[in-house]
């Protein structure tokens, strides 16, 4: 047999396609959570759920996106790359001075040239000579501050620029829904359906409401081609044979190898891919988040990227619903204290619920007692606290990784190959 044909993916079918109707049900009792929260918070707030956050939310998402598919293509064909947090940088940069020198999709497209060749470094090294994964993932993140701080010494400071930051631009144009969100078509003022019952203030009705019109509300169209990424990731690596051959890399390497698959080939391609959709995140950051490059302005999104990958048991999926947590936290860090406040309240009641359905499936009692003691510790600060420190929505969807990884490890698959090295004629 000189080829690899294709085998039924069970996994991913139950994920797309049985469990659709479970998601739904998770997605409304995620509402629910919140607009419960929103509503018996000590301090007033309707930020948990308003078409505003979730807009800021949806945009915040993208670079994290970006970053966790990009690990997902690379660890898929089994190279672990820590270097996402390099090619962000990079792609920061390069978005930014391909949009001073012509415009914003221009600086989209020289930002994701610029991580896939960040991709391709890390791949000669992790691929073609071997080199420790996190070694060379590293290797590229102390890189490319340095040389982008270089450049920015060279094209930034003659153009109104410091060697620390870019001048000003500006990103591409926004849209709306029509009927369904407002805005206007061709000068006619559209209806605005879901604001008007958004508007309303019906119990978890205009909850739902607020949260689907901020995905239509001010829209970039950056933001729709990154989401458009998502469908794009789940048909290249589970439908066609390029993916599954990635995949086969990042499963059993010399299975595929003694099939015919040239795994160094498809793990040069994994990490190139990774390298490209880190980069595009990255210029998506600089050109129209920030409107700027400034350094540091990654923050660790690269890490955060892998994490939300983790979160999603490497799935683009998954990967996306953590990049949205993300998002979702980091703006209400930004918009308002209260929200951030009511955090603590929806922490106690996720962690309450968690507790009912341990005792209900009777996994035991050790996890049970700590998450008993950390329920009733928030709850403590809550009931005590009239506002919380700046970093708490920060680093709550890091506590969710962890509590991931600490109560669905089972449930948890990595690439079995994921980081080994290969070598070809090796068993």
């Amino acid at each position: 047999m000189s080829t690899l044909r294709e085998r039924p993916t069970l996994g991913l079918q139950a994920t797309l396609v049985s469990g659709r109707r479970r998601w739904l049900v998770y997605g409304l009792g995620a509402v629910l959570l919140l607009a419960g929260t929103q509503q018996f918070a000590s301090l007033p707030t309707d930020d948990l759920t308003s078409s505003g956050t979730w807009a800021i939310a949806l945009a915040w998402s993208v670079p994290i996106l970006m970053a966790g598919l990009g690990g997902l293509f690379s660890e898929r064909s089994g190279v672990v790359n820590i270097g996402l947090e390099g090619m962000l940088i990079l792609g920061t940069w390069f978005g930014a001075f391909g949009t001073l020198v012509g415009g914003p999709w221009f600086g989209m497209l020289l930002a994701a040239v610029a991580g896939a060749v960040g991709g391709l470094v890390m791949a000669v090294a992790a691929v073609g000579f071997n080199v420790d994964h996190i070694i060379a993932g590293v290797a590229i993140n102390l890189m490319a501050p340095g040389l982008t701080r270089f450049l920015s010494t060279l094209h930034f400071s003659d153009r109104g620029g410091s060697i620390t930051q870019s001048p000003t631009i500006s990103g591409v144009s926004n849209f709306t829904v029509p009927i369904l969100a407002g805005g206007t078509v061709f000068g006619w003022e559209s209806p605005d359906v879901l604001g008007a019952i958004e508007r309303d203030g019906l119990f978890f009705i205009s909850d739902l409401a607020g949260i689907l019109r901020g995905f239509m509300f001010q829209m970039s169209w950056l933001t729709l081609i990154a989401y458009l990424a998502l469908p794009i990731s789940v048909f290249v690596l589970w439908k066609t044979s390029f993916g599954l051959r990635l995949r086969s890399c990042g499963e059993h390497p010399h299975a595929a190898d003694s099939l015919g698959v040239n795994v160094y080939k498809y793990k040069y391609y994994g990490v190139v891919i990774s390298g490209f959709l880190a980069g595009a995140g990255g210029g998506f950051l600089a050109i129209q988040l920030s409107g700027l490059y400034k350094e540091g302005q990654t923050q660790g999104k690269g890490y955060i990227g892998l994490a939300t990958m983790i979160f999603g048991n490497w799935n683009p999926v998954g990967t996306a619903r953590g990049a949205l947590l993300f998002g979702f936290t980091e703006t209400l860090r930004l918009r308002d204290e209260n929200a951030a406040h009511g955090l603590l309240l929806l922490v106690v009641l996720v962690i309450a619920l968690l507790l009912l359905w341990r005792i209900l499936k009777r996994k035991g009692y050790t996890g049970t007692l700590q998450l008993a003691i950390v329920a009733i510790a928030v709850g403590f600060w809550y009931m005590n606290s009239t506002s919380v420190p700046n970093q708490l929505p920060a680093i709550t969807p890091h506590i969710a990784v962890l509590v991931v990884l600490l109560f669905a490890t089972s449930r948890l698959r990595p690439p079995a190959a994921d980081g080994l090295p290969f070598r070809k004629g090796e068993t």
